[in-house]
């Protein structure tokens, strides 16, 4: 007797534990109607091998999400209340509560472009009213209990009819045929840089698809990326909103010259003469920051005047900033001079499409090629008889670089580990040699040329690329800014600025375009302080909230710290949610236009 009540005991478990797998694999399926609202916000694909990938991501992502559902809440359950009523009236509010989780991550997505976490989940809460609108909030789960309840029932009293179908080792199969290929897929498009699969890698919930690019290059294997010819666009992204209405007066010649990796803090009189004199002598921007700490986000900031978070948007790969293309539209002749290098590294595929490009070649490091570019844009000014635009791309100071040869100044004691001190003195002989470059080319620059001078992105003294790359410190991102115009006088602008405001004073006081700049740009004119209290740097990655007091620097995963207006010390506190709001807003604007 108590064997056989031990068997029965065993079978009703053995029941349960079939029912939970077929309940868990129906609720993959809901989970998958309710991800593909993730598809609104990101796009869907374009191309054939596009939506391989993300209908065997899907079945497998979201499969595999409700398995680890049921084997977390559902299994130990079974095996403590194997009662089938009690355990499908609680399968079904866990079920219930997970998809209104899953649903609401899509709206927090859709808004702010990240998922729930944390930093998500304070920043949605602030703004909880303007999410949730009407009475869907009430009607849509009691609809989901509804469906789940009826499933649960439905799913138990056909259990057996069910196995006899001999179903199970099918779809177990094919959910991990799909769950590993999509892996595969991710690995062989993150070595080859197809940006039509890559583009999904934050699209879902807990995904974390494999990468092969950490492999092969701890395998001695370039990992760079390859040469990507997608240009498809997609038409989830307007740039810019509207159409642009402009009419200059008159037609000015613009020279634009960026360095690579020019602290604000090291143009002084020792180190960068003449930049020191020449920001005396005409407007210079004393807070100013770059969009990004490195040159791919820099320059994006720089030339479309947008977050970088919007810079893996595949508009991008074919539409090129819409500063260079009125410049175009204006009848002026564009030149590019830039090192071979960083020709490649740009974000957005089209960013230099408007320009004629000269490139200099780094055979023989960074500053012989800024030696190139010197005198190709010299040669290039020498014959142009229309208005022109012209941007110059410096490199030797993100190498710490000098020519052979090469006589710079006395070296400095500084505060630093030793290991930086080598690199702080290489540093400042770079600039005296860059500094050199920037008299050379004003020289034989007219007085009423306008002339736009700053840093692509800061720099901080290590080797390591990977702690360059994390580094989100005024020093990474606090640069430079000059801008001469023609019959100015000198001035100081001490409110803060950033590398968003450029493109708006361009296309408002050169090109006399009337457009709101929000049409276009993250930014707003120079010549005035901005409404906004905080700065955006980064890209989606990782990126930084420049405010007031404060510094919160935010990851992919929705982790942050807080950090203090300096850099130095880490603050234990509650973000500040409403100006957060603000720029999560912004990262989607042109999205939900």
């Amino acid at each position: 007797m108590v064997e056989r009540k031990k068997q029965m005991s065993r079978d009703r478990v053995s029941r349960l534990i079939n029912w939970g797998h077929w309940f868990a694999f129906f609720n993959g399926l809901l989970a998958m109607v309710v991800g593909s609202r993730y598809l609104s916000s990101v796009g869907h694909p374009e191309t054939w091998y596009g939506w391989i990938y993300l209908t065997v991501s899907t079945i497998g992502q979201f499969s595999f999400l409700a398995f680890i559902a049921y084997l977390i809440c559902l299994f130990p359950l079974t095996l403590i209340l194997p009662y089938s009523k009690i355990l499908r009236g609680i399968a079904a509010v866990i079920a219930t509560l997970s998809l209104c989780i899953l649903l609401y991550d899509t709206i927090v997505y859709a808004d702010y472009g990240m998922h729930l976490s944390p930093f998500a989940f304070d920043l949605a809460w602030a703004d909880l009213n303007a999410l949730l609108h009407g009475t869907s909030y009430i009607v849509t789960p009691l609809a989901i209990i509804t469906i789940e309840l009826t499933a649960a029932n439905f799913l138990w009293k056909r259990i057996e009819k069910i196995q006899k179908l001999n179903l199970g080792n099918k779809v177990i199969t094919l959910v991990g045929v799909c769950f590993i290929s999509s892996h595969l897929i991710h690995i062989w498009a993150d070595a080859a840089d197809i940006t039509e699969i890559t583009r999904f890698d934050d699209a879902y919930p807990l995904a974390y698809p494999a990468t092969a690019r950490s492999f092969m290059e701890s395998h001695g294997i370039d990992g760079s990326p390859l040469e990507n010819n997608d240009n498809n666009t997609t038409s989830v992204l307007s740039y810019p909103l509207q159409p642009l209405l402009c009419q200059a007066d008159t037609q000015t010649n613009v020279l634009m010259i960026t360095i690579d990796s020019l602290r604000a803090d090291m143009v002084d009189p020792k180190t960068m003469p003449f930049l020191h004199r020449y920001m005396e002598n005409n407007q210079a921007f004393t807070e100013h920051y770059s969009g990004g700490n490195q040159f791919k986000t820099g320059m994006f900031s720089l030339l479309y005047g947008l977050q970088g978070s919007y810079g893996d948007a595949r508009i991008f790969n074919s539409t090129s900033p819409v500063l260079t293309k009125s410049f175009q539209q204006a009848g002026y002749q564009l030149g590019l001079f830039i090192p071979e290098t960083n020709r490649k590294l740009s974000s957005a595929q089209a960013m230099f499409n408007d320009f004629t490009p000269i490139v200099a070649t780094e055979t023989n490091g960074s500053a012989d090629a800024d030696l190139q570019t010197v005198a190709h844009f010299k040669q290039w000014h020498s014959v142009q008889n229309k208005p022109w635009f012209a941007l110059l791309n410096l490199k030797a100071p993100e190498n710490f670089d000098t020519p052979v040869g090469f006589l710079g100044i006395e070296t400095v004691k500084a505060n630093l580990q030793p290991a930086q001190k080598v690199l702080f003195n290489q540093y400042r002989q770079s600039l005296y040699f860059i500094d050199n470059q920037l008299e050379a080319i004003l020289a034989s620059i007219p007085q009423d040329t306008l002339v736009v001078i700053t840093g692509v992105n800061g720099k901080i003294f290590t080797s390591n690329s990977d702690e360059a790359l994390r580094n989100l410190s005024p020093e990474s991102v606090k640069v430079p800014l000059v801008i001469h115009w023609p019959n100015a006088i000198a001035a100081k602008v001490k409110y803060r600025t950033s590398h968003y405001g450029i493109v708006p004073t361009l296309m408002t006081h050169v090109l006399g375009c009337t457009n709101n700049t929000t049409d276009y740009s993250a930014g707003r004119s120079l010549l005035q302080p901005s409404k906004e209290t905080w700065i955006y740097i980064g890209d989606s990655r990782i990126f930084a909230i420049y405010q007031q007091a404060e510094v919160t620097v935010i990851d992919r995963h929705g982790k942050y710290r807080i950090y203090d207006e300096n850099y130095e010390h880490r603050l234990r506190k509650k973000m500040s949610a409403p100006e957060l709001i603000q720029v999560m807003r912004e990262g989607r604007r042109l999205y939900n236009h």
